[in-house]
């Protein structure tokens, strides 16, 4: 399985949350935000909890801060 996700199983996943939505219509706005398909906060937590078991992990740790001291 890829780590990409494509825009069909995005739409799919939508789909299960109650928004329907072409995937053709996602590739032709995609900067677009979900709330603007209808999605609200509890929906992408659906889709974002389908893809970790899915996928056997959750999303990618957030990148680490540098932090310099004074030498």
């Amino acid at each position: 399985m890829s780590d990409r996700l494509t825009l069909e199983e995005l739409a799919a996943l939508m789909k299960k949350a109650g928004i329907t939505v072409d995937p053709t219509e996602l590739a032709s706005r995609p900067h677009s935000a979900f709330d603007e398909y209808g999605l609200d906060s509890l929906g992408l937590l659906g889709i974002v909890g389908e893809l970790e078991n899915r996928r056997g992990r959750g999303p990618p740790p957030p990148p680490t801060a540098v932090h310099r001291t004074a030498s």
